[in-house]
This record gives structure tokens, C-alpha cells and sequence, in this order.
């Protein structure tokens, strides 16, 4: 089986094993690594809240497969607003596919059958096959049985929050790959205001990037304060 794309065009540089800050999940990733490769093991499920890395970590296996010479595909429900069902028995015909954001079909009856056929599909194919959502499938309000049987019969993976001082260091580390220097009174400062879960500090970093170049100004305490500040205020009152 051959790509369409070069891994170039279709990974983005970023989303690596290397480059995830494992934490307590570095049994799930060197899992998802050896599924990649083709190992033995082929089938994972992936669960863990917005922010934990489920979409990092199946990018990061399409790459991986791609680099030991196998296909791979990707698919984020959440990203298709219509059409979810034909977009799922369109996919296939790879030697591993990622499938993201399970939570967006719960409900949709149609949808819910085309993967339950795509699962049966992968398995004739001896495809490897990586599932990921916001929790484990019995707890998403999918209506199909079989799928929800189905879907717990993969390895399940239950992916761990980053405690403080790993959020810490991916926050510098990502806003060192941008330029932006973020020292420690600074993100003292962000985890002192802000909110502390992973995907509201990277929203933040992603406003603190584009002011910084906007403005050509250093990130300091004062420039966040300026910037945020009244954003985080409003968020403490509610507002």
C-alpha cells in the first residue's frame, strides 16, 4: 500500500513521539509506537480530556508508520460537519488508520454503522486501527451495541493528565520552538491567573505569539499582564 501524499504534506512536523511530553503516559506511547511499526499488538483505544494529547499521539503514529514504510490515514469526526457516515466508508485501504473524536458520532445512527463496518473491514485487511475520545466507548452514548463491544475490545489506553511541572516545561518548551522566551516569573504569572489545564494554556501561547510579534515586544510579566489580564478577570467573575 502507497501514500498519496508525502508524509511532508501530511504530518505535521511537530505532532512526533519525541516530541510529546509523555508524563505517566509513557507505556500508552511506546504502545501506540509498536502499533505503528506493525507490531504484534494492533488495535488501541485511546481516552483522555480535551488537552491530553489524543490528537498529538495519533498523528504522531501516522508518521511513525509512514516511517517504517507503511500507510497510514487519518480522520477527526469532529472535523466533518455533514456527510459523517460516507466519510467513514470512504476511509480505509491503509496499513494503519487513526480514527479521532469518536464522541461526534454518538447518536448518529448511520455513522455509528459505517464504523462499525469500517472495524470489520480492518480486521479481514489485518489493518492496525487507533480509536481515540474524550472517554472509554461505553461512556459516549453510542446506540450500536456490537460498535460499543467492539470498540472495548481494543487495548484501552486511559491517558493521565500532565502534572504542573510537566505542563510547565511543554509550555516553555513549545513557546521556545515559536522564538518566545518564557522565563519563570512569566509562567508563574500564566499558572498563577490562568486556567492550568493543557489546551487553555497552548490557547494562551497561541494569543501570546501573535501579540509578541505583532507588538516586537519581549514576553514579559507586564505584557501579560496587558494582554490577558482582563480576559482572565472576566473568566474569575464569570463573565
Amino acid at each position: 500500500m502507497t501514500d498519496q501524499l508525502p508524509l511532508a504534506l501530511r504530518w505535521p512536523a511537530h505532532q512526533r513521539f519525541d516530541s510529546f511530553v509523555a508524563g505517566a503516559n509513557a507505556a500508552a506511547v511506546e504502545l501506540l509506537r509498536a502499533i505503528a511499526q506493525g507490531g504484534e499488538e494492533s488495535w488501541a483505544y485511546l481516552a483522555g480530556a480535551s488537552g491530553s494529547g489524543r490528537t498529538h499521539l495519533l498523528v504522531a503514529a501516522c508518521a511513525c508508520a509512514n516511517a517504517a514504510g507503511r500507510s497510514a490515514q487519518y480522520l477527526s469526526l469532529a472535523a466533518l460537519r455533514t456527510r459523517r457516515a460516507e466519510a467513514i466508508r470512504g476511509f480505509g485501504g491503509s496499513d494503519l488508520l487513526a480514527i479521532d473524536d469518536l464522541d461526534a458520532i454518538a447518536g448518529e445512527r448511520e455513522a455509528e454503522h459505517a464504523l462499525f463496518d469500517l472495524y470489520n473491514r480492518c480486521r479481514a485487511e489485518r489493518a492496525s486501527l487507533l480509536f481515540a475520545a474524550t472517554a472509554p466507548a461505553a461512556q459516549l452514548g453510542i446506540g450500536l451495541p456490537d460498535l460499543v463491544s467492539r470498540l472495548s475490545a481494543c487495548t484501552q489506553l486511559a491517558l493521565k493528565p500532565l502534572d504542573e511541572s510537566a505542563r510547565r516545561d511543554l509550555l516553555r518548551d513549545r513557546a521556545l520552538a515559536r522564538g518566545i522566551e518564557l522565563d519563570d516569573a512569566a509562567l508563574d504569572w500564566l499558572f498563577a491567573r490562568g486556567r492550568r489545564d493543557l489546551a487553555s494554556l497552548l490557547a494562551a501561547l497561541d494569543r501570546i505569539d501573535r501579540a509578541s510579534l505583532a507588538s516586537q515586544r519581549r514576553v514579559t510579566v507586564p505584557f501579560l499582564r496587558s494582554l490577558l489580564g482582563k480576559a482572565l478577570d472576566a473568566d474569575e467573575k464569570g463573565v
